[in-house]
C-alpha cells in the first residue's frame, strides 16, 4: 500500500467512526452525557421576588429597597467545560483478537465522547500518551476538534512503545489550569501510577474506560504458542493446553482487574470497562446514571 492509498484508508476509517458515533450521541447518549458532567460553577441569571422556601443568604437587599418587597439572586449552572480525551497509544493498545484493536475502540468511544461533549456546548482536547506524553491538542469546541482527535489517535505512532499513566497524569497536572472532565481511555497495563493519577483525580474530574480485549481474560486451548509483548518485544513459549497454565493466567488477569476497580474506589474514580469486542453502550449508559443520580 503506497502512502496516498494508505490516507485514503485512514480517512474511511475516520468516517466509519464519525458516522456512527455521530448517530449514538444524537439519538442515544448525548442525553446521559448532559446529566452526569458538572460545569464550572454558578452564573448571575436574574432576580425574581422572594417565595418561601427560598435561601434567604440569596436575597439582594439594594433590590429589595428598591422594589420595597423581598427579592432573591437567581443562579444557573455554568456548563461549558474543558473535556480532555487522554488515550493511551501504546504499543499494547495495537492489539485485538477479534475485529477492533484496542487503539480503534479507544478512537470509538473517543469520537461517541466527543461529540456528546459538543452537544453539550463544551470543548474538547486530546492527549495521546505511551511512555511519553506523545501529542496534546488544547480544548476546542466544534466537530472538526473532535474529528482531528479521531484522526490522530488512529495514526499517530509513540516514539517509545512503554506505557506511563504516570507520566501523562503529570502532564494534566501541569497543563490544566481550571479543573477540567478527563476521560483516560487505557488498557492501565501499568504499575506505579497510583499517587499521581490519584492527585489527577482530586484535581479534576476523572472518569477511567480500562479498555480489555476478551483473550485477557480467557486464553483458549490452541497448544504451545509464541506470546509475544509488544512493548519490550520480549517473547514467551506457552503451552496453552495444559489447564493450570489457562487457569493461572485467568486468575492473575481477574486479580489485577480487581485491584484496578478497588483503586478507582479509593479515589472516588467513576470507571467503566470496555470490550474490544462486545457492545460497551450499557457499560457507558451505567457510568453516566450513576452519575446523574448522585448529582439529583
Amino acid at each position: 500500500m503506497d502512502e496516498e492509498e494508505g490516507i485514503e484508508e485512514i480517512m474511511r476509517r475516520v468516517r466509519r467512526v464519525e458516522i456512527r458515533a455521530r448517530r449514538l450521541a444524537q439519538d442515544v447518549f448525548s442525553g446521559d452525557y448532559a446529566s452526569s458532567v458538572r460545569g464550572q460553577g454558578l452564573d448571575f441569571d436574574e432576580f425574581r421576588e422572594y417565595q418561601p422556601g427560598d435561601e434567604i443568604r440569596f436575597i439582594d437587599w439594594n433590590v429589595t429597597a428598591r422594589m420595597e418587597a423581598p427579592y432573591i439572586r437567581k443562579f444557573r449552572e455554568e456548563r461549558e467545560l474543558s473535556v480532555i480525551l487522554a488515550v493511551d497509544i501504546s504499543g499494547s493498545t495495537d492489539y485485538g483478537s477479534d475485529f477492533l484493536s484496542k487503539r480503534e475502540r479507544a478512537a470509538e468511544l473517543a469520537a461517541l465522547l466527543g461529540f456528546s461533549a459538543t452537544h453539550n456546548g463544551d470543548k474538547v482536547g486530546l492527549l495521546l500518551f505511551a511512555k511519553d506524553p506523545v501529542l496534546y491538542l488544547p480544548p476546542a469546541k466544534g466537530g472538526r476538534a473532535v474529528l482531528r482527535a479521531v484522526r490522530e489517535i488512529l495514526t499517530v505512532k509513540a516514539p517509545n512503545p512503554g506505557t506511563s499513566i504516570s507520566e501523562a497524569s503529570k502532564f494534566l497536572l501541569q497543563t490544566l489550569k481550571r479543573k477540567g472532565l478527563v476521560f483516560m481511555i487505557s488498557d492501565f497495563v501499568d504499575w506505579g501510577f497510583e499517587k499521581p493519577l490519584g492527585t489527577l483525580a482530586r484535581q479534576h474530574d476523572l472518569i477511567a474506560l480500562p479498555l480489555l480485549d476478551p483473550l485477557e481474560k480467557k486464553l483458549p486451548n490452541v497448544g504451545k504458542v509464541y506470546l509475544r509483548d509488544p512493548e519490550s518485544g520480549h517473547e514467551v513459549l506457552v503451552n496453552t493446553s495444559n489447564s493450570n497454565t489457562r487457569m493461572g493466567m485467568s486468575k492473575l488477569s481477574k486479580r489485577y482487574r480487581e485491584g484496578l476497580d478497588s483503586f478507582f474506589s479509593k479515589h472516588g474514580i467513576d470507571s467503566a470497562n470496555i470490550s474490544t469486542k462486545h457492545d460497551y453502550l450499557a457499560e457507558l449508559h451505567r457510568l453516566f446514571q450513576r452519575r446523574a443520580h448522585r448529582r439529583r
